[in-house]
Protein backbone atom coordinates (compact mmCIF):
# COMPACT_ATOMS: atom_id res chain seq x y z
CA UNK A 1 0.00 0.00 0.00
CA UNK A 2 1.37 3.26 -0.90
CA UNK A 3 2.64 4.83 1.98
CA UNK A 4 0.76 8.73 2.66
CA UNK A 5 2.69 11.69 3.05
CA UNK A 6 4.86 13.22 5.66
CA UNK A 7 2.23 14.73 8.50
CA UNK A 8 4.58 17.88 8.48
CA UNK A 9 3.92 18.83 5.10
CA UNK A 10 0.32 19.32 3.48
CA UNK A 11 -1.17 16.84 0.72
CA UNK A 12 0.74 17.87 -2.87
CA UNK A 13 -2.18 17.76 -5.14
CA UNK A 14 -2.04 17.81 -9.27
CA UNK A 15 -5.28 18.56 -10.84
CA UNK A 16 -6.35 17.88 -14.05
CA UNK A 17 -9.34 19.17 -15.78
CA UNK A 18 -9.76 20.92 -18.86
CA UNK A 19 -12.81 22.74 -18.03
CA UNK A 20 -11.57 26.39 -16.58
CA UNK A 21 -14.40 27.35 -14.42
CA UNK A 22 -14.57 23.91 -12.54
CA UNK A 23 -11.01 23.53 -12.26
CA UNK A 24 -11.23 27.41 -10.63
CA UNK A 25 -13.87 26.01 -8.20
CA UNK A 26 -11.81 22.85 -7.21
CA UNK A 27 -8.31 25.12 -7.32
CA UNK A 28 -9.55 27.43 -4.75
CA UNK A 29 -11.57 24.65 -2.52
CA UNK A 30 -8.75 22.44 -2.08
CA UNK A 31 -6.22 25.74 -1.92
CA UNK A 32 -8.49 26.53 1.12
CA UNK A 33 -8.85 23.47 2.45
CA UNK A 34 -6.18 22.65 5.72
CA UNK A 35 -3.34 20.18 4.88
CA UNK A 36 -4.08 20.92 0.89
CA UNK A 37 -1.86 22.20 -1.55
CA UNK A 38 -2.39 22.91 -5.29
CA UNK A 39 0.86 22.08 -7.00
CA UNK A 40 0.02 22.20 -10.42
CA UNK A 41 -2.81 22.16 -13.05
CA UNK A 42 -3.38 20.32 -16.51
CA UNK A 43 -5.73 19.99 -18.65
CA UNK A 44 -4.41 17.75 -21.12
CA UNK A 45 -3.31 13.91 -20.62
CA UNK A 46 -0.09 14.93 -21.87
CA UNK A 47 0.71 17.73 -19.76
CA UNK A 48 -0.57 16.30 -16.55
CA UNK A 49 2.28 13.85 -17.51
CA UNK A 50 4.83 16.23 -17.68
CA UNK A 51 3.62 18.11 -14.62
CA UNK A 52 3.34 14.72 -12.54
CA UNK A 53 6.83 14.03 -13.15
CA UNK A 54 7.81 18.06 -12.39
CA UNK A 55 6.03 18.60 -9.31
CA UNK A 56 5.85 14.94 -7.76
CA UNK A 57 2.46 15.18 -6.32
CA UNK A 58 1.06 13.13 -3.61
CA UNK A 59 -2.57 12.72 -5.56
CA UNK A 60 -3.96 13.66 -8.98
CA UNK A 61 -7.20 14.34 -9.21
CA UNK A 62 -8.11 13.57 -13.13
CA UNK A 63 -11.17 14.39 -15.14
CA UNK A 64 -12.13 11.05 -16.57
CA UNK A 65 -11.97 11.96 -20.13
CA UNK A 66 -9.77 14.79 -21.11
CA UNK A 67 -8.98 16.19 -24.98
CA UNK A 68 -6.65 14.11 -25.60
CA UNK A 69 -7.25 11.08 -24.00
CA UNK A 70 -8.83 8.88 -21.32
CA UNK A 71 -7.94 9.89 -17.63
CA UNK A 72 -8.32 6.12 -16.76
CA UNK A 73 -6.28 4.96 -19.04
CA UNK A 74 -3.46 7.61 -18.24
CA UNK A 75 -3.16 5.76 -14.54
CA UNK A 76 -0.77 3.51 -15.36
CA UNK A 77 1.43 6.20 -17.08
CA UNK A 78 1.17 8.52 -14.06
CA UNK A 79 2.04 5.70 -11.68
CA UNK A 80 5.53 4.94 -13.97
CA UNK A 81 6.33 8.59 -13.41
CA UNK A 82 5.78 8.80 -10.02
CA UNK A 83 5.61 5.30 -8.60
CA UNK A 84 3.43 6.64 -4.49
CA UNK A 85 0.91 8.77 -6.75
CA UNK A 86 -2.32 8.47 -5.50
CA UNK A 87 -4.97 8.91 -8.85
CA UNK A 88 -8.44 9.88 -7.22
CA UNK A 89 -10.47 9.83 -10.94
CA UNK A 90 -13.73 12.49 -11.09
CA UNK A 91 -16.04 12.26 -13.68
CA UNK A 92 -19.38 14.33 -14.44
CA UNK A 93 -20.95 10.35 -14.93
CA UNK A 94 -20.32 7.27 -14.52
CA UNK A 95 -21.01 3.71 -13.94
CA UNK A 96 -19.78 1.02 -11.74
CA UNK A 97 -18.20 -0.96 -15.12
CA UNK A 98 -16.32 2.42 -15.15
CA UNK A 99 -15.65 2.60 -11.63
CA UNK A 100 -13.96 -0.92 -11.68
CA UNK A 101 -11.99 -0.02 -14.91
CA UNK A 102 -10.05 2.96 -12.05
CA UNK A 103 -9.78 0.28 -9.40
CA UNK A 104 -8.47 -2.82 -12.16
CA UNK A 105 -5.76 0.34 -13.25
CA UNK A 106 -4.39 1.01 -9.67
CA UNK A 107 -6.27 4.09 -9.37
CA UNK A 108 -7.79 4.82 -5.63
CA UNK A 109 -11.07 6.12 -6.45
CA UNK A 110 -13.88 7.48 -8.42
CA UNK A 111 -15.61 10.67 -7.45
CA UNK A 112 -18.76 11.75 -9.46
CA UNK A 113 -18.41 16.01 -9.87
CA UNK A 114 -22.37 15.65 -8.21
CA UNK A 115 -20.97 15.15 -5.08
CA UNK A 116 -19.82 18.47 -4.02
CA UNK A 117 -16.67 19.91 -3.16
CA UNK A 118 -16.75 18.99 0.39
CA UNK A 119 -16.74 15.55 -0.69
CA UNK A 120 -13.83 16.04 -2.72
CA UNK A 121 -11.72 16.96 -0.36
CA UNK A 122 -12.76 14.19 2.33
CA UNK A 123 -11.90 12.09 -0.51
CA UNK A 124 -8.56 13.68 -1.38
CA UNK A 125 -7.59 12.88 2.01
CA UNK A 126 -8.26 9.73 2.35
CA UNK A 127 -7.04 8.49 -0.72
CA UNK A 128 -4.26 10.28 0.48
CA UNK A 129 -3.63 8.01 3.38
CA UNK A 130 -4.05 5.02 1.49
CA UNK A 131 -7.70 4.47 1.20
CA UNK A 132 -9.57 3.87 -1.67
CA UNK A 133 -12.53 6.13 -2.22
CA UNK A 134 -15.54 5.56 -4.54
CA UNK A 135 -18.97 7.76 -4.76
CA UNK A 136 -21.70 5.89 -2.80
CA UNK A 137 -23.60 5.86 -5.61
CA UNK A 138 -21.38 3.47 -7.55
CA UNK A 139 -19.75 1.44 -3.87
CA UNK A 140 -22.13 -1.26 -3.80
CA UNK A 141 -22.48 -2.08 -7.56
CA UNK A 142 -18.23 -1.49 -7.62
CA UNK A 143 -17.62 -4.36 -4.98
CA UNK A 144 -20.11 -6.63 -6.82
CA UNK A 145 -18.54 -5.75 -10.14
CA UNK A 146 -15.05 -6.08 -9.01
CA UNK A 147 -15.69 -9.56 -6.85
CA UNK A 148 -17.23 -10.93 -10.25
CA UNK A 149 -20.80 -11.42 -8.93
CA UNK A 150 -22.17 -8.54 -10.81
CA UNK A 151 -21.11 -9.09 -14.46
CA UNK A 152 -20.79 -5.67 -16.65
CA UNK A 153 -22.55 -4.80 -20.31
CA UNK A 154 -19.83 -6.08 -22.63
CA UNK A 155 -18.39 -8.86 -20.07
CA UNK A 156 -18.82 -11.53 -22.61
CA UNK A 157 -18.14 -10.04 -25.72
CA UNK A 158 -16.04 -11.90 -27.61
CA UNK A 159 -12.39 -9.89 -29.05
CA UNK A 160 -14.08 -10.01 -32.62
CA UNK A 161 -16.77 -8.48 -31.16
CA UNK A 162 -14.76 -6.15 -29.36
CA UNK A 163 -13.33 -5.59 -32.30
CA UNK A 164 -16.65 -4.94 -33.89
CA UNK A 165 -17.67 -2.45 -31.17
CA UNK A 166 -14.34 -0.37 -31.43
CA UNK A 167 -15.35 0.14 -35.53
CA UNK A 168 -18.99 0.94 -34.24
CA UNK A 169 -17.59 3.70 -31.95
CA UNK A 170 -15.66 5.28 -35.23
CA UNK A 171 -18.90 5.67 -36.64
CA UNK A 172 -18.75 3.34 -39.51
CA UNK A 173 -21.27 1.50 -41.56
CA UNK A 174 -22.14 -2.24 -41.48
CA UNK A 175 -20.36 -2.70 -44.67
CA UNK A 176 -17.42 -0.62 -43.79
CA UNK A 177 -16.70 -2.53 -40.51
CA UNK A 178 -17.33 -6.00 -42.78
CA UNK A 179 -14.71 -4.76 -45.11
CA UNK A 180 -12.19 -4.06 -42.23
CA UNK A 181 -12.71 -7.29 -40.42
CA UNK A 182 -12.32 -8.65 -44.13
CA UNK A 183 -15.35 -10.69 -43.47
CA UNK A 184 -18.48 -11.67 -45.71
CA UNK A 185 -21.32 -8.79 -45.35
CA UNK A 186 -23.59 -11.08 -43.33
CA UNK A 187 -20.20 -11.85 -41.03
CA UNK A 188 -20.27 -8.15 -40.48
CA UNK A 189 -24.07 -8.00 -39.86
CA UNK A 190 -24.01 -11.10 -37.57
CA UNK A 191 -21.09 -9.46 -35.62
CA UNK A 192 -23.03 -6.29 -35.04
CA UNK A 193 -25.99 -8.14 -33.88
CA UNK A 194 -24.29 -10.05 -31.12
CA UNK A 195 -23.02 -6.69 -29.80
CA UNK A 196 -26.29 -4.92 -29.65
CA UNK A 197 -27.93 -8.17 -28.13
CA UNK A 198 -25.02 -8.25 -25.69
CA UNK A 199 -25.11 -4.62 -24.84
CA UNK A 200 -28.63 -4.71 -24.41
CA UNK A 201 -29.07 -1.99 -27.19
CA UNK A 202 -31.70 -1.54 -30.50
CA UNK A 203 -29.91 -0.12 -32.70
CA UNK A 204 -25.72 0.95 -32.98
CA UNK A 205 -26.51 4.01 -32.25
CA UNK A 206 -27.79 2.63 -28.68
CA UNK A 207 -24.80 0.61 -28.83
CA UNK A 208 -22.50 3.18 -29.11
CA UNK A 209 -23.64 5.23 -26.26
CA UNK A 210 -24.16 2.42 -23.70
CA UNK A 211 -20.60 1.54 -24.77
CA UNK A 212 -18.95 5.05 -24.11
CA UNK A 213 -21.30 5.19 -20.88
CA UNK A 214 -19.62 2.30 -19.64
CA UNK A 215 -16.22 2.72 -20.57
CA UNK A 216 -15.65 -0.01 -23.05
CA UNK A 217 -14.92 1.80 -25.97
CA UNK A 218 -10.70 2.60 -26.42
Amino acid sequence: MPSSPPRNRPVRVLLVEDHDMVAEAISLALERSPGLEIVGRSATVASALADAGRHQPDVVVMDRRLPDGDGVSAIADLEALVPRVRVLVLAGEATASVAARVAEAGGAGLILKADGLRELEDAVRRVAAGEMVFSQDLLGDVLGRLSGRVPGPGATLTPRERETLDLLGEGLTTAEISGRLGVALNTGRNHVQRVLEKLGARSQLEAVTIARREGLLR
